[in-house]
């Protein structure tokens, strides 16, 4: 597992520098006056279907924000036969924090370019019950494409099958926290569908759920679940009284 300290330190320096594996010059030989600048080959990528929106500096949300994974899978490709690195990462990011931006930040900085998969409302309340997540997830989707260095997110679908978005991107670096995955899970995805599992710490000293839990004690109220099956049933007694 990789620290904050630690990634930051090693690998601050590759962001900027272009492709990974391009053959491109180290952060340490560029030029002093073009360090920090984007240099994406935009101007290669239109001929082969890639927006080069996906680099701009704007979070340009209607080209970052895919859907559909076999078009994210035909990006991807493109963006490979440039010579571009890929790192996915995967979460909810249900009230953006620090944590959540110092993750992204982190992520990226193993590839050159970051795709971010967001569980949709559904999978996080079938995982974590009615009253999460606070914020919608269109809302998270447009939060998460204006952190620095995401290029593309996705939303991940309780109807999606195990690691669907992982076997369409197949990236050469999958970026998860401690407990997203078992060792054993590790090994088979680095066997088959990844070509390394980073594990990063978590980044937040108080996680969204504690917080929301400290609020929910302080200022108690029904769960989101009872809220809508009361407004069901007014509408219905309000109905009846109607036709009476």
């Amino acid at each position: 597992m990789k620290t904050i300290r630690q990634l930051f330190g090693r690998e601050s320096g590759r962001r900027g520098a272009g492709p990974s594996s391009a053959g491109n010059a180290s952060a340490g030989s560029v030029p002093a006056n073009t360090r920090g600048r984007s240099f994406g080959p935009a101007p290669l990528v239109q001929p082969l279907g890639v927006s080069n929106s996906l680099f701009a500096d704007a979070s340009n949300f209607d080209q970052r924000f895919v859907e559909d994974y076999e078009k994210i899978e035909t990006t991807v490709n493109a963006l490979r036969t440039l010579g571009f690195k890929i790192v996915l990462t995967s979460g909810s990011f249900d009230i953006l924090h620090e944590g959540h931006s110092m993750y992204l930040e982190a992520a990226r900085q193993f590839g050159d370019f970051l795709i971010v998969g967001l569980d949709s409302d559904e999978k996080i309340r079938a995982r974590k019950g009615e009253n999460r997540p606070v914020v919608p997830q269109m809302e998270r989707l447009r939060m998460v494409t204006h952190q620095r260095g995401v290029g593309l997110v996705t939303l991940k679908q309780t109807s999606h099958l195990k690691w669907a978005l992982i076997k369409a991107v197949r990236p050469d670096v999958l970026v998860a926290t401690e407990d997203t995955y078992t060792q054993a899970e590790i090994r088979e995805l680095e066997a088959s569908y990844c070509g390394r599992v980073e594990v990063l710490e978590r980044m937040a000293t108080v996680s969204t759920s504690a917080r929301l839990r400290d609020i929910i004690i302080a200022n108690p109220a029904p769960p989101v679940s009872a809220v809508n099956a009361g407004s069901a049933r007014s509408k219905l007694a309000s109905a009846t009284r109607s036709r009476s």
